[in-house]
């Protein structure tokens, strides 16, 4: 357990969407979905995630829903275990520990107090079981689970390799180009296999498998993109089969619709495809679903369905094939190129998405705000085929101006592109700007923007490193091109070099006075305003890998990392080395906004971070063994506001928030916080309110609310909910006063409308309550109408005896004085 308080690697994102097949809820309201070690619950309205909830130490394989109870889902991960959860409030109810590594998990609602997974064969590499799991009942939250009964050997580790017939009577699995029936009831097995031989481009091998749900007939795909439907299995040789062909490679999963009589199924091809009463000729399509479709689900009801796809999407669909939402994790691209940098204006984390694109990844929400084409041309999936892509991004200081660099794969003589790309807020987009073809020789390999003040044209320049063994300076001119659509333009200002040496790195000064350019084994300091070098640093042996400038007080520094495994820091003003230190540094990021930086080092297959100040040698915190995988990538993102929890202990969190990416891309962070707790409270009361049952007069009645709450805050009122609402004597008149003693509805109609009015001098609620128990006692008082004249008459002459000086009586003074006239004191003349 951590310690309250503590600081742990916590992952915040990233996981792999497409582990395991998804699941919607029993009303389809949620979607439930196994992202790395903890699952997921999305609303499917609104695409935002309501829960997240953790509790598995390794990968989650499985999740399925209770079949005794839709409120709760069961999940299973390589850790083991088998957990319990009632995912509408995110608790964890039970877990069984089995002990093997689960690669899958099944429920059957005929199956009592058990479960089905697949785990490995003990003694035997690469072989698997289906084993049923007696989940054990007891009082404790941790039970254990060890009464394993093996149901079939020789099963494919995927869940997508076996499925369970129409009411839970058999049980199917395929393997290679076998495929085996297993019936409960009769213990019976029965196995069929394909041919081996690829004749004519086909290949029999089995790639998934699914049953129908009211009939006895099971569905397989195969690698050369057949379905294949058989029937009459129950016969070791009787049994029968039909084919349906569209997919021209492997048919990735299929799905029966709730009542069977449509059939989906989807490939690599990102097309979804619906065969209709299992006929070749009545298909509809879904294309251009963007990237492979790797599962299928069904909603209970039949009315939506979701694919999940390799590109870390989630696709839900309508039952007539129309699309409806789409949630877009972090797209796993095969290679990072163009580092984890920050968009100044959403603070979201920018890289490599699709090929060629860009993709703008929100932290909070663990989603993809938007996609931004590059390369503007049409990829081409083919092994071996030369194609250009991304690999250098920047942003300026405000975000207003974008900078990247596109190439082709060819080593020797590249193909480069440098676009500049301006944010338009009424397009709310970047639009490409400047087209610079060729701008280095060779590749490029850094650039950055001098961060200062970007109302002036002069001070915003653009700086580019390449193994052409020069920098280049780019500053932006007035378009004189009456034809041009932009009123500016970027042109190369100056070319730099050192002695003939590769450019390898480069970055400004906070003031941006100073530019720092690495060429091999030594760093260069230029004047950004006349060009001039001012000093050389050197620490031998080894190339420069990584340099930074210190921030805010410690500004007179600059840190160096050499692929010799030495983290140098030099003082600008002396123009000498200050202190060094021992490490194999892989990153070394600056925060933006405090003098902290980061350097996470890389050693005896241990990532290891170190967060310090320049002027400080000692580290001012130390993280041994920070995860399991090696750390390619680290930001700083800025807060939206000081985190004060972890000010004291660790002020270097204080302001912003340190996110790493690791060589699987996993996207890591350091947080005292759990993932429950930080979940935004916009999505926890979207949870609460969409838990709450729907009727028409809450519909109403909460839009009704929701436009006065809106009125009242855009005239500056506060929002004030009024408790003395239902505390009209009308109201309680009629709730409280039985039925059989009420007057007639139309006597109490009036009353009971009066008393929701609201008047228009905004009069109080006792004031309101007052007039409409007067108007209920008006027919009393017109009975004693006469003595109340006469002893108004001698009111009045009392009062103007008094003059001036008497008050005139409120109307629940008057209220009270008519009781006190109308009480019986006769009693008193006795005594």
């Amino acid at each position: 357990m951590v310690a309250p308080g503590a600081l742990r690697v916590v992952r915040c994102g990233g996981s792999t969407l497409c582990g395991a097949r998804a699941v919607f809820s029993a009303d389809s309201k949620y979607l439930l979905c196994a992202s790395g070690d903890f699952v997921k619950v999305y609303s499917v309205n609104t695409e935002e995630t309501l829960r997240l909830m953790s509790g598995h130490a390794d990968l989650v394989t499985g999740i399925q829903l209770n079949p005794h109870n839709h409120m709760q889902l069961y999940s299973s991960s390589l850790d083991g275990t088998i957990k319990l959860w009632d995912f509408m409030d995110g608790i964890l109810i039970k877990t069984f520990t089995v002990g093997s590594k689960l690669l899958a998990l099944y429920t059957l609602a005929t199956a009592e107090d058990s479960v089905f997974v697949v785990i490995p064969k003990k003694g035997e590499r690469d072989t698997f079981q289906l084993v049923s799991v007696k989940l054990t009942k007891g009082a404790g939250q941790d039970l254990e689970s060890k009464e394993l009964l093996v149901v079939l050997d020789g099963v494919g580790a995927s869940m997508k390799h076996i499925a369970f017939g129409r009411e839970g009577a058999y049980v199917v699995s395929v393997k290679g180009v076998n495929l085996q029936v297993y019936f409960f009831k009769r213990k019976l097995l029965n196995r069929f296999s394909l041919s081996t031989l690829k004749t004519k481009g086909g290949d029999n091998r089995f790639s998934c498998v699914v049953c129908h749900p009211t009939e006895d007939c099971i569905a397989t795909g195969h690698a050369d993109g057949k379905i294949r439907l058989w029937r009459n299995f129950h016969h070791k040789k009787e049994y029968t089969y039909s084919t349906l062909h569209w997919h021209h490679d492997i048919v990735m999963d299929l799905a029966f619709s709730m009542e069977g009589t449509r059939l989906l199924s989807g490939g690599v091809e990102s097309v979804l495809v619906q065969w209709h009463n299992e006929s070749s000729c009545q298909k509809d399509f879904l294309p251009r679903l963007g990237s492979p479709i790797e599962y299928i689900s069904m909603a209970s009801d039949g009315a939506l369905c979701c694919t999940l796809h390799t590109d870390n999407r989630i696709t839900i669909i309508n039952s007539n094939l129309r699309f409806s939402r789409s949630i877009q994790g972090l797209i796993k691209s095969r290679d990072v190129k163009t580092g984890l940098v920050v968009d100044p204006r959403t603070k979201a984390l920018v890289l490599n998405g699709e090929p060629g694109h860009l993709q703008f990844y929100s932290l909070q929400s663990d989603q993809q705000l938007f996609s931004l084409d590059i390369v503007q041309r049409q990829y081409i999936h083919e092994a071996g085929l030369k194609q250009s892509d991304l690999v250098k991004v920047a942003f300026s200081a405000r975000g207003t101006w974008l900078a990247t660099v596109e190439e082709s794969e060819e080593v020797t003589d590249p193909e480069l592109q440098l676009k500049l790309w301006f944010y338009h807020e009424e397009a709310q987009s970047f639009q490409l700007n400047t087209r610079i073809n060729t701008p280095h020789d060779n590749h490029i390999t850094d650039m950055c923007f001098r961060d200062m003040d970007e109302l002036g044209d002069d001070s915003l320049i653009l700086v580019t490193t390449g193994r052409d063994c020069v920098f280049k300076v780019w500053v932006m001119v007035e378009d004189t091109d009456p034809e041009a659509q932009q009123s500016v333009s970027w042109t190369c200002d100056f070319v730099g070099s050192y002695h003939n040496y590769q450019a390898t790195n480069c970055c400004f000064s906070e003031d941006g006075s100073l530019l720092a350019v690495s060429f091999e084994e030594t760093v260069t300091v230029w004047d950004s305003l006349t060009w001039d070098l001012k000093c050389t640093f050197c620490h031998p042996p080894g190339n420069i890998r990584k340099i930074c400038f210190g921030r805010l007080t410690c500004s007179k520094y600059l840190i160096g990392a050499t692929d010799y495994g030495f983290l140098c820091c030099w003082n600008l003003l002396t123009c000498a080395l200050e202190w060094s230190a021992h490490l194999n540094i892989v990153v070394l990021q600056p925060d933006p906004v405090s003098e902290h930086i980061a350097a996470v080092s890389w050693l005896s297959k241990e990532s290891s971070l170190f967060v310090f100040k320049p002027n400080e040698p000692r580290p001012i915190y130390i993280q041994r063994n920070l995860c399991k995988e090696k750390i390619l990538l680290a930001a700083f993102v800025p807060r939206d506001e000081p985190e004060m929890t972890s000010s004291e202990k660790y002020p270097w969190l204080r302001k912003s928030q340190l996110f790493f990416l690791t060589d699987t891309q996993e996207l890591m962070t350091l947080s005292t916080k759990s993932l429950e707790e930080r979940l935004t409270p916009s999505s926890k009361q979207l949870a609460v309110e969409e838990s709450l049952p729907v009727t028409p007069f809450s519909v109403l009645l909460g839009k009704h609310r929701q436009q006065q709450a809106q009125e009242d805050t855009d005239l500056g009122k506060p929002v004030v909910h009024n408790k003395q609402e239902q505390a009209s004597p009308a109201v309680k008149e009629l709730l409280h006063t039985p039925a059989h003693v009420l007057p007639s509805a139309s006597f109490l109609c009036s009353i009971f409308i009066n008393s929701l009015l609201i008047s228009k001098e905004n009069k109080s609620v006792e004031e309101v309550a007052d007039e409409v128990e007067m108007e209920s006692e008006k027919a009393e008082d017109d009975s004693d109408e006469e003595d109340v004249t006469a002893m108004e008459q001698e009111d009045t002459s009392h009062m103007e005896l008094l003059g001036e000086m008497t008050c005139k009586l409120s109307k629940s003074q008057e209220k009270e004085l008519r009781k006190i006239r109308k009480m019986d004191y006769s009693w008193i003349s006795a005594f």
